[in-house]
């Protein structure tokens, strides 16, 4: 892996010729450390000037082809390599939440969080549990609650729905130990208010994996501050969506390039709101 963007200062010359070669830099074409990826990912610390005004930090992780599908066959997973994995990793281990669309849950076979020894002394140091939660963003609560998302996880799984959904499925929800989350009036979520509900729970470091529909509305809504995209070297073809999927809006929103990293062809980018 190498960084592409922004590309690091110019090493000093060594002041002994005869000492030791510097190592290799952020630009050298090798594999990265868990603990690089996790400084180049970091979430903004709270004080930072871009989290004024916000609960939290919404950031989203997504996989497309060069013919911009998000997904093959419906799985995300064809799109995917190693390094794409890593990075995804990477992402989970950082965050206090993945947020996901009911749907995605279902197509993907989410599991729950597990925890990593590589980043637990990360974790225990910014006041982390062992593990991220999922949270299950859904209307109707049409989920299989004996699966092992919410029979097996780590960290209690939750469901993000709004006040109106059926109140059987919410019972049978908190029947089975997930924690419901009502962020929205009526029965569909209002996605605006999903990072401040998750925030006021103790999740302010969010990562959503989508699916499209989701990712859309968070964009549409303006919650999404950080979009990581990684461009696989595949043609995908097909009917698949783009990896955003939702309503139209008046004007464009403009991000703005964070880093570019580049291993195996693919290229992981990382875009902030402007």
């Amino acid at each position: 892996m190498r960084r592409l963007y922004p590309l690091p200062a110019p090493a000093p010359a060594r002041p002994d010729p005869a000492g030791p070669p510097p190592g290799p830099d952020a630009a050298t074409d090798r594999e990265w450390t868990l603990d690089e990826l996790a400084d180049a990912y970091a979430y903004p610390a709270e004080d930072d000037p871009l989290r004024a005004g916000r609960p939290g930090w919404l950031r989203a992780n997504m996989v497309a082809s060069l013919d911009g599908a998000a997904h093959h066959e419906g799985r995300s997973q064809p799109l995917s390599g190693a390094a794409d994995m890593r990075i995804f990793g990477v992402l989970r281990a950082l965050a206090d939440a993945v947020v996901v669309g009911a749907e995605t849950v279902r197509q993907e076979g989410y599991r729950p969080a597990r925890a990593r020894a590589a980043f637990a002394a990360r974790r225990a140091a910014a006041g982390q549990g062992p593990a991220p939660a999922v949270a299950v963003v859904t209307a109707g609560l049409g989920l299989d609650f004996t699966l092992p998302l919410f029979t097996e996880p780590l960290v209690p799984t939750l469901v993000v729905t709004g006040a109106g959904a059926p109140a059987e499925r919410v019972a049978a929800a908190r029947d089975a130990g997930v924690e419901v989350l009502f962020a929205g009036e009526g029965q569909g979520v209002d996605p605006a208010r999903v990072p401040a509900v998750l925030a006021a729970h103790g999740h302010r470091r969010l990562l959503t994996e989508g699916g499209p529909s989701l990712l859309g509305q968070f964009a549409a809504a303006g919650v999404l501050d950080e979009m990581c995209l990684s461009l696989a070297p595949v043609v995908a073809l097909g009917d698949a969506p783009r990896i955003m999927d939702g309503p139209s809006v008046a004007v464009p929103e403009r991000f703005v390039l964070a880093s570019v990293l580049e291993e195996a062809g693919f290229l992981f980018t990382r875009y902030r709101r402007s």
